[in-house]
């Protein structure tokens, strides 16, 4: 967004313009960069821009040209948000496809993409993708470093000669992510440098209403759009960014303790996972001024720990209401004086001046608390297309309007409230999402709670318990007195048992798989 132009959001020129304005600006690693291993793990912005034009020069010697898709699919590291600028920069279309991706998934991926480059390290090489057959999926395969039969190092062609930096049209795919896969093979989202201004400027307008700049501490995924825009938002403000690969909640803990973060932001999972660290001695979440939760809903309980942690005056948690299709539509902020009303289905309302939301009736029924309709919305942040599934695109929408995949109702001042993904609609529940928000709120002990479709449609509640103890059956029968008579047994699982994508999303259906064959 060079000068005055805000026709899009081209990412791999962004930390070039950033530094030309705030070439101190500062991002903070908690690990190495495999692509970069000399670099240190306190980054300025100009450095930020040297590296990306570095690594540009090598894509393009190795023989990456303007329009190429590039699939990004290596082990999580912060060298994935410069590789896919340095792509970027040179016309190519990143893919980012997360480390976490099955072998047969990402074999799924590479076909829709037609033979992209693969861009991947020497771990996956000899690990997740050993017996694909990378030749006929492939145009070629590069790594950021080490060396491997049939492959491209990038680390080889260090020192090649500069190339200019590429300005794509508006409204051409620039990036591509891909969506959960909590209902199977994840789709791949098309974004273009129109769409990511489109996404871009709901969250300038709240970045905006902090008044002091803020150290900012972000553990998200490293192949989601989030990422991106976040840094889009923070560094032109000269925010310092501290970036996590690592979200042990014992890291987390000394982390936070060392640096103070002011503003916080992570998957609403994590949060869950990192709840019990109000009550630590070193009290990481002290400094906080603002939690951000951008991804999905999160449990009310979790949102009135962190806030009582925090000892600040006024802190605000602020919930953000999207998806990788559209990016952020609707949101609200809570403070410590109403967390004790706070409503987990309330998801605030739409973004002033850059969203719109209606509820569409399901079945002939008018859309309410018990009848919930399909949410759509309109805004500029919509992506371009599935890469590939122009047809599945085409079916959630209706001119302007995208269809969410979820369901809920308006209230009379347009407040959004959401009860449930479509896909996991249980029948004798009103809403899964309440029904675990409430119990989770009776059962202090239980660090998740998600209810699941048994063989009958019958709710089985699969849980986790504060390490892993037993849990007390006597309490958990009284905490569900007022929940279905046709609800199952509870399943105890350990946390790390839970099948979860990249942005910690528990992957719903296929827990429910799982659970058939046992």
């Amino acid at each position: 967004m060079s000068g005055g132009d805000r026709t899009g959001l081209w990412l791999g020129t962004l930390l070039d313009e950033t530094a030309a304005r705030r070439p101190d600006g500062i991002v903070v690693i908690d690990h190495q960069l495999d692509a970069l291993p000399d670099a240190r793990r306190k980054l300025y912005v100009a450095e930020l821009a040297g590296y990306t034009a570095d690594l540009a020069a090598r894509l393009w010697a190795a023989g990456v040209r303007p329009g190429d898709h590039i699939a990004l699919h290596k082990s999580a590291n912060f060298d994935l948000y410069l590789l896919a600028c340095a792509a970027a920069r040179i016309g190519a279309v990143p893919a980012l496809l997360s480390p976490a991706l099955d072998r047969d998934t990402v074999a799924v991926l590479l076909r829709r993409l037609g033979r992209p480059h693969l861009l991947t390290d020497t771990a996956k090489l000899t690990g997740d993708l050993a017996g694909l057959d990378l030749a006929a999926l492939t145009d070629r395969v590069l790594t950021p470093a080490g060396s491997h039969p049939g492959a491209v190092s990038l680390a080889a062609l260090a020192g090649s000669p500069a190339v200019d930096a590429v300005r794509t049209a508006p409204d051409s795919p620039a990036l591509m992510t891909h969506t959960s896969g909590t209902t199977g093979i994840p789709k791949l989202v098309v974004h273009s440098a129109r769409s990511l201004l489109g996404r871009l400027r709901p969250q300038e307008r709240l970045a905006d209403a902090i008044r002091e700049p803020e150290r900012c501490l972000i553990h998200v995924s490293f192949v989601h759009s989030r990422l991106f825009l976040a840094l889009a938002v923070l560094l032109p403000r000269g925010m310092p960014a501290i970036v996590l690969r690592d979200g042990d909640p014992e890291h987390v803990a000394e982390i936070c303790a060392k640096t103070e973060p002011g503003l916080l932001e992570t998957h609403p999972n994590s949060f869950m996972e990192w709840e019990h660290l109000a009550d630590d001695p070193r009290r990481p979440f002290a400094h906080v001024k603002y939690f951000s939760s951008t991804f999905d809903a999160i449990h009310p309980g979790t949102i009135r720990r962190l806030l009582a942690a925090s000892e600040r005056r006024f802190p605000l948690f602020h919930q953000l209401y999207g998806q990788s299709e559209c990016g952020p539509v609707a949101g609200r902020a809570y403070t410590r004086h109403g967390a004790d009303a706070i409503d987990g289905r309330c998801l605030g309302h739409p973004l002033p001046g850059t969203a719109r939301i209606r509820v569409v009736a399901r079945e002939g029924a008018e859309p309410g608390p018990d009848t919930p309709g399909h949410i759509e919305v309109r805004t500029p942040g919509r992506a371009l297309t599935y890469h590939g599934e122009d047809e599945r695109y085409a079916r959630q929408v209706d001119g302007d309007w995208w269809r969410m995949g979820d369901v809920g109702h308006l209230t009379p001042r347009g407040c959004v409230h959401l009860l449930d993904r479509e896909v996991d609609l249980i029948p004798s529940l009103r809403s899964t999402l309440e029904a675990e928000d409430t119990i989770l709120a009776r059962l202090p002990e239980l660090t998740e709670l998600v209810f699941v479709p048994g063989p009958d449609r019958e709710p089985v509640p699969v849980l986790c318990t504060r390490d892993d103890l037993p849990l007390d059956l006597d309490r958990w029968r009284s905490a569900v007195t007022d929940l279905p008579a046709d609800l199952a047994h509870p399943v105890q699982l350990r946390l790390t048992d839970l099948p979860r994508t990249a942005t910690s999303k528990i992957r719903r259906l296929e827990l429910a798989e799982r659970l058939s064959h046992v």
